[in-house]
Protein backbone atom coordinates (compact mmCIF):
# COMPACT_ATOMS: atom_id res chain seq x y z
CA UNK A 1 0.00 0.00 0.00
CA UNK A 2 0.94 3.21 -0.98
CA UNK A 3 1.11 6.34 1.29
CA UNK A 4 -2.15 8.38 3.01
CA UNK A 5 -2.13 12.31 2.08
CA UNK A 6 -4.72 14.31 2.68
CA UNK A 7 -5.23 16.99 -0.24
CA UNK A 8 -6.87 20.45 -0.01
CA UNK A 9 -7.45 21.65 -3.52
CA UNK A 10 -9.43 24.66 -5.51
CA UNK A 11 -12.46 22.84 -7.18
CA UNK A 12 -11.25 24.80 -10.07
CA UNK A 13 -9.41 21.61 -10.45
CA UNK A 14 -11.97 19.19 -9.72
CA UNK A 15 -11.53 17.36 -12.68
CA UNK A 16 -7.77 16.86 -13.18
CA UNK A 17 -7.42 16.38 -9.37
CA UNK A 18 -9.92 13.39 -9.38
CA UNK A 19 -8.18 12.00 -12.30
CA UNK A 20 -4.79 12.59 -10.73
CA UNK A 21 -5.60 10.44 -7.68
CA UNK A 22 -7.39 7.96 -9.62
CA UNK A 23 -3.95 7.10 -11.43
CA UNK A 24 -1.56 7.69 -7.89
CA UNK A 25 -0.46 4.19 -6.29
CA UNK A 26 -0.85 6.57 -2.94
CA UNK A 27 -3.97 6.47 -1.14
CA UNK A 28 -5.17 10.43 -1.45
CA UNK A 29 -8.15 11.77 0.67
CA UNK A 30 -9.62 14.78 -1.17
CA UNK A 31 -11.32 18.21 -0.24
CA UNK A 32 -12.55 20.54 -2.53
CA UNK A 33 -13.11 24.52 -1.53
CA UNK A 34 -14.75 26.62 -2.99
CA UNK A 35 -13.61 29.16 -6.22
CA UNK A 36 -15.32 31.91 -4.61
CA UNK A 37 -12.16 32.20 -1.85
CA UNK A 38 -10.49 34.06 -4.65
CA UNK A 39 -13.07 36.41 -4.18
CA UNK A 40 -13.00 37.53 -0.22
CA UNK A 41 -9.27 38.67 -0.21
CA UNK A 42 -6.26 36.89 0.74
CA UNK A 43 -7.00 37.00 4.61
CA UNK A 44 -10.33 35.43 4.51
CA UNK A 45 -8.85 33.03 1.89
CA UNK A 46 -5.98 32.30 3.89
CA UNK A 47 -8.16 32.07 7.58
CA UNK A 48 -10.85 29.72 5.39
CA UNK A 49 -7.63 27.45 4.35
CA UNK A 50 -6.44 27.33 7.54
CA UNK A 51 -9.39 26.35 9.38
CA UNK A 52 -9.56 23.40 7.42
CA UNK A 53 -5.93 22.47 7.67
CA UNK A 54 -6.24 22.62 11.35
CA UNK A 55 -9.13 20.27 11.62
CA UNK A 56 -6.81 17.52 9.65
CA UNK A 57 -4.12 18.05 12.30
CA UNK A 58 -6.92 16.20 15.14
CA UNK A 59 -6.51 13.16 12.92
CA UNK A 60 -3.21 13.67 11.32
CA UNK A 61 -2.50 10.04 12.50
CA UNK A 62 -3.95 8.68 9.67
CA UNK A 63 -1.96 11.53 6.94
CA UNK A 64 1.82 11.79 6.37
CA UNK A 65 1.52 15.20 5.00
CA UNK A 66 -1.34 17.58 3.48
CA UNK A 67 -1.43 18.29 -0.17
CA UNK A 68 -2.08 21.57 -1.05
CA UNK A 69 -3.53 21.91 -4.62
CA UNK A 70 -3.05 25.52 -4.84
CA UNK A 71 -0.78 27.84 -6.28
CA UNK A 72 0.36 31.48 -4.14
CA UNK A 73 -2.85 32.97 -5.42
CA UNK A 74 -2.66 36.67 -4.76
CA UNK A 75 -1.40 35.33 -1.34
CA UNK A 76 -3.90 33.78 -0.07
CA UNK A 77 -1.75 30.37 1.05
CA UNK A 78 0.75 32.67 2.45
CA UNK A 79 1.19 32.47 6.23
CA UNK A 80 -0.68 28.64 6.14
CA UNK A 81 0.92 26.12 8.32
CA UNK A 82 0.21 22.27 9.97
CA UNK A 83 1.48 19.99 12.79
CA UNK A 84 2.22 18.11 9.98
CA UNK A 85 4.40 18.22 6.76
CA UNK A 86 2.50 20.53 4.13
CA UNK A 87 3.74 20.09 0.58
CA UNK A 88 2.85 22.60 -1.80
CA UNK A 89 3.59 23.70 -6.02
CA UNK A 90 5.82 26.18 -6.71
CA UNK A 91 3.06 28.15 -8.64
CA UNK A 92 1.97 31.89 -8.94
CA UNK A 93 -1.77 30.21 -9.79
CA UNK A 94 -4.07 27.54 -11.15
CA UNK A 95 -2.75 28.37 -14.60
CA UNK A 96 0.63 27.02 -13.49
CA UNK A 97 -1.18 23.72 -12.63
CA UNK A 98 -2.99 23.37 -15.14
CA UNK A 99 0.20 24.24 -17.90
CA UNK A 100 2.55 22.02 -15.62
CA UNK A 101 5.63 24.33 -14.48
CA UNK A 102 5.93 27.55 -13.94
CA UNK A 103 8.33 27.91 -16.54
CA UNK A 104 5.79 27.26 -18.85
CA UNK A 105 3.33 29.59 -17.05
CA UNK A 106 5.98 32.78 -17.69
CA UNK A 107 7.03 31.80 -21.29
CA UNK A 108 3.36 31.35 -22.48
CA UNK A 109 2.83 35.09 -20.12
CA UNK A 110 5.55 36.44 -21.47
CA UNK A 111 4.87 35.63 -25.08
CA UNK A 112 0.64 36.61 -24.64
CA UNK A 113 0.73 39.27 -22.59
CA UNK A 114 -3.15 40.52 -21.56
CA UNK A 115 -4.28 36.57 -22.01
CA UNK A 116 -7.54 35.53 -19.70
CA UNK A 117 -7.10 31.34 -19.27
CA UNK A 118 -10.14 29.42 -18.92
CA UNK A 119 -10.52 25.77 -18.58
CA UNK A 120 -13.66 23.14 -17.52
CA UNK A 121 -13.30 24.25 -13.97
CA UNK A 122 -12.94 27.83 -14.64
CA UNK A 123 -16.64 27.33 -16.85
CA UNK A 124 -18.01 24.68 -14.69
CA UNK A 125 -17.87 26.16 -11.28
CA UNK A 126 -17.87 30.02 -12.14
CA UNK A 127 -19.59 31.97 -9.85
CA UNK A 128 -21.73 35.51 -9.39
CA UNK A 129 -18.98 37.18 -7.06
CA UNK A 130 -22.28 38.72 -4.89
CA UNK A 131 -23.14 35.05 -4.18
CA UNK A 132 -21.17 35.55 -0.67
CA UNK A 133 -21.54 37.63 1.66
CA UNK A 134 -17.88 37.59 1.95
CA UNK A 135 -16.54 39.12 -1.63
CA UNK A 136 -15.22 41.93 -2.42
CA UNK A 137 -18.05 44.14 -4.17
CA UNK A 138 -20.45 42.57 -0.83
CA UNK A 139 -18.06 43.86 1.48
CA UNK A 140 -18.38 47.16 0.10
CA UNK A 141 -22.21 47.15 -0.08
CA UNK A 142 -22.53 47.21 -3.35
CA UNK A 143 -25.30 44.45 -5.23
CA UNK A 144 -25.16 44.97 -8.68
CA UNK A 145 -28.13 42.49 -9.08
CA UNK A 146 -30.08 43.81 -12.13
CA UNK A 147 -33.37 43.33 -10.14
CA UNK A 148 -32.76 45.21 -7.09
CA UNK A 149 -33.57 48.37 -5.78
CA UNK A 150 -31.03 49.16 -4.02
CA UNK A 151 -29.94 51.08 -7.20
CA UNK A 152 -31.49 53.20 -9.39
CA UNK A 153 -31.08 52.14 -13.33
CA UNK A 154 -28.27 54.51 -13.84
CA UNK A 155 -26.06 53.71 -11.32
CA UNK A 156 -26.51 49.83 -11.77
CA UNK A 157 -25.11 50.71 -15.30
CA UNK A 158 -22.07 52.88 -13.66
CA UNK A 159 -21.67 50.22 -11.22
CA UNK A 160 -21.38 47.40 -13.70
CA UNK A 161 -18.49 49.47 -16.15
CA UNK A 162 -16.43 50.41 -12.99
CA UNK A 163 -16.67 46.52 -11.93
CA UNK A 164 -16.40 45.18 -14.90
CA UNK A 165 -13.33 47.70 -16.13
CA UNK A 166 -10.89 44.67 -15.22
CA UNK A 167 -11.44 43.52 -18.78
CA UNK A 168 -9.26 46.17 -20.11
CA UNK A 169 -6.59 45.08 -19.53
CA UNK A 170 -7.17 42.01 -21.33
CA UNK A 171 -7.61 41.24 -25.21
CA UNK A 172 -7.18 37.18 -25.39
CA UNK A 173 -8.48 34.51 -24.39
CA UNK A 174 -6.88 31.17 -23.86
CA UNK A 175 -8.61 27.66 -23.74
CA UNK A 176 -6.64 25.36 -21.53
CA UNK A 177 -7.86 21.32 -22.69
CA UNK A 178 -5.85 18.99 -19.89
CA UNK A 179 -7.27 16.30 -21.61
CA UNK A 180 -9.68 15.43 -18.39
CA UNK A 181 -13.36 14.28 -20.17
CA UNK A 182 -14.07 13.50 -23.62
CA UNK A 183 -13.53 15.25 -26.53
CA UNK A 184 -16.99 16.83 -26.96
CA UNK A 185 -16.91 18.27 -23.35
CA UNK A 186 -13.91 20.03 -24.55
CA UNK A 187 -15.41 20.81 -28.34
CA UNK A 188 -18.45 22.28 -26.36
CA UNK A 189 -15.97 24.55 -24.24
CA UNK A 190 -13.89 25.82 -26.70
CA UNK A 191 -16.87 27.09 -29.31
CA UNK A 192 -18.09 29.02 -26.07
CA UNK A 193 -15.06 30.62 -25.69
CA UNK A 194 -14.50 31.72 -29.24
CA UNK A 195 -17.85 32.62 -29.36
CA UNK A 196 -17.08 35.01 -26.26
CA UNK A 197 -14.08 35.89 -27.53
CA UNK A 198 -15.70 37.14 -30.94
CA UNK A 199 -18.05 38.90 -28.45
CA UNK A 200 -15.24 41.01 -27.08
CA UNK A 201 -13.47 41.13 -30.26
CA UNK A 202 -10.73 39.88 -28.35
CA UNK A 203 -8.43 36.61 -29.39
CA UNK A 204 -9.02 33.13 -29.39
CA UNK A 205 -6.64 30.39 -28.82
CA UNK A 206 -6.60 26.91 -27.78
CA UNK A 207 -4.04 24.76 -26.00
CA UNK A 208 -2.80 21.59 -24.67
CA UNK A 209 -2.37 21.60 -20.85
CA UNK A 210 -0.09 19.70 -18.69
CA UNK A 211 -1.21 18.00 -15.53
CA UNK A 212 1.92 16.17 -14.58
CA UNK A 213 2.31 18.87 -11.65
CA UNK A 214 -0.42 17.89 -10.14
CA UNK A 215 0.34 14.19 -10.54
CA UNK A 216 3.68 14.36 -9.16
CA UNK A 217 2.22 16.17 -6.03
CA UNK A 218 0.41 13.35 -5.46
CA UNK A 219 2.02 11.12 -6.15
CA UNK A 220 5.33 12.21 -3.70
CA UNK A 221 7.42 13.39 -6.57
CA UNK A 222 8.48 16.05 -4.94
CA UNK A 223 11.71 18.04 -6.62
CA UNK A 224 12.65 20.90 -5.02
CA UNK A 225 12.37 23.28 -7.89
CA UNK A 226 9.15 21.89 -8.17
CA UNK A 227 7.60 21.83 -4.79
CA UNK A 228 7.78 23.43 -1.04
CA UNK A 229 7.84 21.21 1.83
CA UNK A 230 6.87 23.15 5.55
CA UNK A 231 7.51 20.94 8.13
CA UNK A 232 5.84 21.21 11.27
CA UNK A 233 6.35 24.62 12.62
CA UNK A 234 6.99 26.70 9.77
CA UNK A 235 4.48 28.48 7.21
CA UNK A 236 4.53 29.19 3.67
CA UNK A 237 5.53 33.13 2.83
CA UNK A 238 5.96 34.28 -0.66
CA UNK A 239 9.24 34.36 -2.45
CA UNK A 240 9.95 37.43 -4.74
CA UNK A 241 11.75 35.53 -7.32
CA UNK A 242 11.52 32.33 -9.09
CA UNK A 243 10.83 29.92 -6.72
CA UNK A 244 7.17 31.92 -5.51
CA UNK A 245 7.06 30.73 -2.22
CA UNK A 246 9.17 29.65 0.80
CA UNK A 247 9.66 28.24 3.88
CA UNK A 248 10.17 30.64 7.33
CA UNK A 249 9.49 29.32 11.19
CA UNK A 250 6.57 30.39 12.56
Amino acid sequence: MGHIYKLIGCEIMFREICLCASRSSNIIDLQFMPKNLHDIGKEKMSAALQEEIDKIDDTSNRYEAILLCYGLCNYGIAGLHSKIPLVIPKAHDCITLLLGSKEKYKEYFNNNPGTFFKSTGWIERDANPNATGDSITSQLGINIDENSDDYDDETIEYLKEMLGNWVKNYSKYTYIDTGTGNFDLHEKYRESVSEEAKGRNWEFEKIIGDISLIQELMDGDWDSDKFLFVPPLNKISAAYGEDIILCESL
